[in-house]
């Protein structure tokens, strides 16, 4: 057969090929200026980053460049998936799943426990924002819990806080330290609830030998530059439970592209709903992989730390020190204490800094901060969406006897301890003798103005 005939007949049928090869070559979507830009944002000095520059080219990248989203085949397992089978292990647990953020995983985790129209989450008066703004994002309304001397959600009001509305609680494990996980357990379960515990500022801490984010039925962590651990915004979310597993994922990535088929039809009923994107990017897992294995020995060297400081101090009449619910289980990266008066706190507060404590009280009068319920005005004010105060006014909450209020002196006990309390930061890398200075320091402050017991 000639040339010609070859060239016409389709390759199906014996003849040649149309497109034999491509000429055109490009340059990798990402390559070595994206690459010296993180190289950049790690803050390498002027001189490494030109070494970097002489060292790697475009050439030592793999065709294409790197491909940095979760589906990555390029490699046999993603930093994502990495960062979720670490999780499993540190925290022994069936499911977990990488998120964007803190928010994201309780946006998500709300939505996987039934949060919705018509309904309420218990949340603790202390603690950020971020834990009620989700309760809200699932479309259900955030009922403020008083606190005990833990500043943890106190299980005596939580008792009182709960409603025919309510399918779900939220405590809050705050500034490393661990909510009394077992009386809570025992009041949801008693009215069977779920629980979602934020773990945010207490990643690592344990209650009774168990991890917080273990204990409920779903476990939320900020995984982040502001928390234990993390590098930049990231988030994960824990449970036991295939089908609360399965709620997270739908919610998270787009309403079923986590599944074996994507785009199958629901395999069962209530599998498939309108879902977004929370998906952790592989540059933040490449960093919180590796963070989270530092774990287990950024807490055990804050808790030593909290622990030598603590067996040195001595009691006085005019301080209550903060509630510690499992002193062998919180993380203790903070040192909490309560001046009978806040008058009586600014002295200590003005002494311990001039001794070389730094610590803080804010007071009445202090300026409005969303760690507490009563300053949380996007919430306090009702205003739900742009255009809209649903879930406040939604008619099947109206519907359902919901009449949400918030107004001072709703949670006394924390306007009182929140105002109150005199905070000193602790750092992982004491040493014994800086433990017993720090320890020197507040037992000569508080020995000028309070009274031995």
């Amino acid at each position: 057969m000639s040339k010609t005939k070859l060239q016409q007949q389709l390759a199906l049928q014996g003849g040649m090929k149309a497109v034999s090869g491509i000429e055109g070559k490009g340059k990798p979507k990402i390559g070595m200026a994206e690459f010296m830009s993180l190289s950049e944002r790690f803050g390498f000095s002027k001189e490494a980053l030109r070494r970097i520059r002489e060292a790697v080219s475009e050439q030592d990248l793999p065709e294409g460049g790197p491909f940095l989203a979760h589906f990555y085949s390029g490699l046999t397992e993603s930093k994502i998936r990495a960062f979720e089978r670490v999780a499993r292990e540190t925290f022994g647990v069936k499911y977990a799943v990488a998120v964007s953020s803190g928010t994201a995983a309780l946006h998500a985790a709300f939505v996987a426990a039934g949060v919705g129209p018509g309904t309420e989450v218990v949340c603790p008066a202390i603690g950020f924002y971020a834990t009620a703004a989700a309760v809200v994002m699932a479309r259900g309304v955030p009922v403020f819990c008083d606190v005990d001397l833990s500043l943890g959600m106190d299980p005596a009001a939580l008792e009182k806080a709960i409603t025919p509305r309510t399918v779900a609680i939220a405590p809050t494990h705050v500034m490393g330290s661990v909510c009394d996980m077992s009386a809570i357990m025992k009041v949801a379960r008693k009215h069977k609830l779920k629980v979602v515990e934020d773990c945010a500022q207490s990643t690592g801490g344990q209650f009774r030998g168990k991890y917080v984010g273990t204990i409920g039925d779903l476990g939320c962590f900020s995984i982040s530059a502001y928390k234990i651990i993390g590098g930049g915004e990231g988030g994960l979310v824990l449970t036991n439970s295939k089908r609360l597993y399965e709620r997270t994922c739908c919610l998270m990535e787009g309403g079923g592209l986590w599944r074996p088929s994507r785009f199958a039809p629901p395999r069962y009923r209530g599998e498939l709903f309108v879902g977004t994107n929370y998906r952790m990017s592989e540059l933040e897992a490449a960093v919180d992989v590796v963070q989270l294995g530092k774990l287990p020995a950024i807490v055990k060297r804050f808790h030593q730390v909290k622990q030598r400081i603590v067996a040195a101090l001595q009691p006085f009449r005019e301080i209550t020190w903060q509630k510690a619910n499992d002193p062998e289980g919180e993380i203790g990266y903070m040192l909490r204490f309560f001046p009978e008066t806040t008058a009586l706190g600014r002295k200590i507060e003005t002494a311990l800094n001039a001794e070389g404590v730094a610590c803080g009280l804010r007071g009445e009068g202090a300026a409005p901060d969303w760690h507490m319920s009563a300053y949380m005005f996007p919430l306090i004010l009702q205003a739900g969406g742009p255009e809209t105060s649903c879930p406040f006014d939604c008619p099947r909450y109206l519907e359902a006897g919901g009449a949400p209020q918030y107004k001072p002196g709703d949670v006394p006990v924390a306007e009182d301890l929140f105002n109150r309390a005199i905070s000193i930061n602790l750092n992982q890398w004491y040493t014994a003798r800086d433990c017993r200075n720090i320890a020197k320091a507040i037992n000569k402050v508080l020995g000028v103005y309070c009274t031995p017991a």
